[in-house]
């Protein structure tokens, strides 16, 4: 059977090569080292944060990957990149303070992998899903007072910055929405509890709904660029109306 043969081979020639993970040829120093660059190179290579897991493909079973990115990024030091943690996973990144620099040279941020920026109102109801899922659109609609359009929860699951949660208890038992690791990521949070805590913020003053309503957001307080500075303060409406 000629054709069953070719697929076999096509298989074959499809799966990756074997990689010795053990070095166990190499003395300690140098195995160490080449576990770096193998984890190095794996995490520049891609597109999106890389887990544990998947970095555990290219090292050995003696290998502590926690202490891999630690000296990773001891020697990063002083470059105008550095090695982030983002959603338990890890991401190269362009230091903040580059920002405008490539802004200058390419008319984007740092981090331009995200789709078209959010305004803010998608903003101040996605901040509300961060701090407050599972929640509905309807407990969303509660919040601002003025229904949250089904078109606006629509453009946050178009840029997986949310997704459905678990079904509220409630009567007719509505979706919930919850945040995604590429929210995380976008934010540069390792988990939730990097956010800020937002009863804090209240005890302190920095925030109340009366000014989340008047458009501030303590996103800004992440350490990058507020998400809606430059646009109109006001929470006039929320998304198209249905």
């Amino acid at each position: 059977m000629p054709a069953t043969s070719e697929r076999r081979n096509d298989i074959k020639e499809s799966q990756p090569m074997p990689v010795d993970t053990e070095l166990e040829h190499l003395p300690a120093a140098l195995r160490w080292r080449e576990w770096m660059g193998r984890i190095e190179a794996v995490i520049f290579a891609a597109s999106e944060p890389v887990t544990r897991e998947i970095l555990a493909r290219v090292v050995g079973k003696s290998c502590n990957i926690d202490l891999i990115i630690d000296d990773i990024r001891d020697e990063l030091r002083g470059r105008p990149y550095e090695l982030v943690s983002v959603a338990g996973a890890w991401q190269h990144r362009t230091r903040k303070n580059y920002a405008d620099a490539i802004r200058a040279a390419t008319g984007q941020g740092a981090d331009s992998s995200a789709g078209r920026s959010l305004s803010q109102l998608e903003n101040l109801v996605l901040m509300c899903i961060a701090y407050f899922q599972p929640i509905t659109r309807a407990e969303l609609s509660s919040f601002f007072g003025k229904e949250v359009s089904r078109d606006l929860i629509g453009v946050l699951r178009s840029q997986d910055f949310i997704a459905s949660g678990p079904r509220s208890p409630t009567q007719g038992a509505p979706y919930t929405y919850v945040t995604t690791r590429t929210f995380m990521s976008h934010f540069g949070l390792n988990t939730l509890r990097d956010l800020p805590d937002f009863d804090a913020l209240e005890d302190a003053g920095l925030l109340s709904k009366e000014k989340l309503l008047a458009g501030e957001s303590p996103f800004g307080l992440l350490g990058g660029e507020d998400p809606s500075d430059g646009e109109p303060s006001g929470v006039e409406e929320i998304g198209q109306t249905e």
